[in-house]
């Protein structure tokens, strides 16, 4: 018997959350356990309730859908994402596939997407909404760019490579460090070895590099 995906929904708007939770509920294995109609609320209800999957509004009062998810993601919360946005543009999907959000659904075919989008995140797949898909191929082009023109990328560990993205979004050793629970030293010493490894040299190579290479990071 298939496990029961438990759901939390967050949407400022109460009428689109009535109507997706109807969407939801009516297919069978899914069960909307809570709703927030903003993200620090929401924060709050995924803390208590604990479910498997979280449907975010991107743009929401409070904290909005990054902010949630890094929030989340500082406490550890092992909870899969859903990414809802009006936004059609290209740099705000860059930025949720860098947070590592694995799903990322417009709200204009999310009566069609919820399910299949909820259903993938919670086995550990991605979703894309199929009118975004050339998004998905355009960094996947420009990741196979990036390996092409700096094989090295690729001697990079895992750990590496998130903190490469880390300083992407412009966060500082320390506040890698607090996501990673280790130290500041430790950071400073990754960072030491991807600048060896991919030949960066002076105090603000590496960084420059994050940032340039920010949307291509697979």
């Amino acid at each position: 018997m298939n496990p029961e995906i438990r759901i939390l929904i967050a949407d400022d708007h109460p009428v689109f959350r009535a109507g997706l939770r109807h969407v939801i509920e009516m297919s069978a294995g899914l069960k909307v356990v809570a709703e927030a109609e903003d993200g620090t609320i929401a924060v709050e209800r995924v803390l208590e309730h604990q479910p498997d999957v979280v449907v975010l509004d991107v743009d929401m009062p409070g904290m909005d859908g990054f902010e949630v998810v890094r929030a989340l993601r500082q406490q550890k919360v092992p909870v899969g994402v859903v990414f809802l946005t009006m936004h059609k543009d290209e740099d705000m999907f860059n930025a949720a596939m860098n947070i590592e959000v694995r799903g990322y659904v417009v709200k204009d075919s999310a009566v069609t997407d919820i399910v299949a989008s909820i259903r993938a995140v919670f086995a550990g797949k991605p979703f894309i909404s199929p009118a975004l898909s050339f998004y998905l191929l355009n960094r996947t082009k420009r990741s196979v760019k990036l390996t092409q023109e700096q094989p090295a990328i690729q001697q990079l560990t895992p750990t590496e490579r998130r903190i490469l993205k880390l300083l992407a979004e412009n966060m500082t050793s320390k506040q890698i460090a607090g996501e990673l629970y280790v130290s500041p030293r430790t950071i400073e010493n990754h960072r030491a070895n991807i600048c060896q490894k991919l030949g960066l040299h002076g105090n603000h190579a590496l960084l420059t590099f994050a940032i340039e290479h920010k949307s291509e990071l697979s």
